[in-house]
């Protein structure tokens, strides 16, 4: 038992002491590891900034709503205040002696000339 942990602790120190990266198979590979990692460091990049648009899309969608909202009852109260009984209502209120006609209404037509 104490001949492992030796070996487990010699294999340890040799990983992070660093010596491992000057052996002959690393040195071979090396570029092909540093290209894995600046693809890692690509697709953490890529991520984070997916993630921000994805906020900031969540974000707009919610003040859309708000906006359609608003609108909605915006024409609500314009169509509640342009009927007729409404106007007639106001008109009274307002104290104008205006009546609404019982007479059709009359179209002038123009006569061309021949």
């Amino acid at each position: 038992m104490k001949l492992k942990f030796d070996n487990i602790r010699k294999s340890f120190v040799h990983v992070f002491g660093g010596s491992v990266l000057t052996e002959n198979y690393f040195l071979k590979n090396m570029r092909f590891i540093i290209a894995i990692v600046a693809i890692m460091f690509l697709f953490i990049g890529h991520r984070y900034k997916v993630l921000q648009k994805m906020s900031e899309i969540e974000r707009l969608e919610q003040v859309l709503k708000d906006a359609k909202y608003e609108s909605l009852t915006i024409s609500s109260s314009l169509t509640e205040a342009s009927r007729q009984g409404e106007i007639e209502r106001r008109v009274a209120e307002a104290g104008l002696e205006l009546k609404v006609t019982s007479e059709p209404i009359y179209y002038l037509n123009k006569k061309e000339k021949d």
